[in-house]
């Protein structure tokens, strides 16, 4: 069905489309992300951790509201366990009594009968490391992409695949600055996860596109309907490996818990625009900057041609 609407005109107008569409993505997502900013979690921002078990299970909502009514500040509680908790404060839990208020009350309480394993205060100074080897890793990620595509692609492909990957990441970053999403170290290595797979979606319509430019030297075809049987030609595999992947995310988003909610999120959302943009972006900008067959003639010499010319 989806091939159908890829046909002539149709398809080429839908591509143009979803471009624009993506671009005022982009827009909302940077003016979010400079009005609101990111929600970062207590992995950059610093702050308390502490784990605790208790003597029998506990519904981890039941075991919120009660810390939450000896606790007056900001906290963030996840389960480990049936009986294993752990509860992430703010740094100015400390100068609150808040800290010492909801351990005494866990711990005293007879139907929880808490005991802390460990507690444990994480400095904004580790945080602000962590926050610069990520954006470190993150940027030589992104470096070493663009050499990859430089010796791979001809320089129009390569920049519609660039495009499409900062398209993506900045789309991520937007939803969780305008969700006021927590940022932590998890949903940070799930950008690194969406760079490999928004590349890896590039790559697959873009040596398809080029296969087709390389066949059809003659330029019977405009480059518009290359493109576009190039995307017909893919789409199966794309859905299918789009699919599937996104079937899996799922299942970690809705049953791996609060810990990785984030980075399920992320990657989610990641390989939904990802998909898009391999198709929209990726494959349209080149058209616009000129690709075309002739960019992938065979050039020879004079010299060259004349031995191919004699008998």
């Amino acid at each position: 069905m989806l091939n159908t609407f890829l046909k002539g005109e149709a398809g080429t107008r839908l591509r143009f489309m979803g471009m624009l569409l993506s671009a005022m993505l982009v827009l909302l997502s940077v003016f979010t992300l400079t009005q609101k900013g990111l929600n970062f979690g207590l992995d950059f921002t610093g702050g308390y951790l502490t784990e605790f078990t208790t003597s029998q299970s506990v519904e981890l909502k039941e075991l919120q509201s009660f810390i939450a009514k000896n606790h007056n500040g900001e906290f963030e509680l996840t389960a480990q366990g049936n009986s294993h908790f752990q509860l992430r404060e703010a740094p100015s839990a400390s100068t609150t009594g808040n800290s010492l208020d909801w351990q005494s009350a866990v711990t005293q309480n007879d139907d929880i009968n808490a005991q802390v394993l460990s507690s444990a205060y994480i400095g904004s100074q580790v945080g602000d490391e962590l926050f610069d080897q990520g954006c470190l890793a993150m940027f030589a990620a992104m470096i070493a992409v663009m050499i990859y595509l430089a010796v791979r692609f001809e320089w129009r492909l390569a920049v519609g695949s660039v495009v499409a990957l900062v398209h993506d990441l900045i789309l991520v970053l937007g939803l969780f600055s305008l969700l006021q999403i927590e940022f932590n170290l998890t949903v940070l290595a799930s950008l690194l996860a969406i760079i490999g797979y928004s590349l890896n979606d590039s790559i697959i319509v873009g040596d398809r596109v080029r296969e087709l430019l390389r066949v059809q030297s003659n330029n019977i075809l405009s480059p518009a309907t290359i493109i576009n049987n190039a995307i017909k030609s893919t789409l199966t595999r794309t859905l299918i490996t789009s699919g599937t992947t996104l079937a899996t995310v799922a299942s970690v988003w809705i049953l791996a818990g609060a810990p990785l909610q984030g980075f399920a999120i992320a990657l989610f959302t990641g390989i939904v625009v990802g998909t898009f943009s391999s198709i929209c972006i990726a494959a349209t900008l080149p058209e616009l900057l000129g690709l075309s067959a002739k960019n992938y003639e065979v050039k020879v010499d004079a010299h060259t041609q004349t031995l191919l010319d004699m008998p």
